[in-house]
């Protein structure tokens, strides 16, 4: 059961890593804030996530 539990949430955070790596590159904000964002998403995953749901570029 642990495995499966464990690849399922595993499969959320990576289509919600990809959602928000799009909607940032899709952004209209500069490419300095879209670098810092990406980065951010991807070296803090959930916290990161957190972040750019609360104060990302909209």
């Amino acid at each position: 059961m642990q495995v499966e539990v464990t690849g399922i949430l595993g499969l959320i955070h990576l289509a919600l890593t990809i959602y928000a790596i799009v909607k940032i590159v899709g952004s209209s904000a500069g490419t300095g804030s879209k670098v810092l964002w990406i980065l951010l998403v991807l070296l803090l995953p959930v916290v990161g996530l957190i972040l750019w749901l609360l104060f990302g570029p909209s």
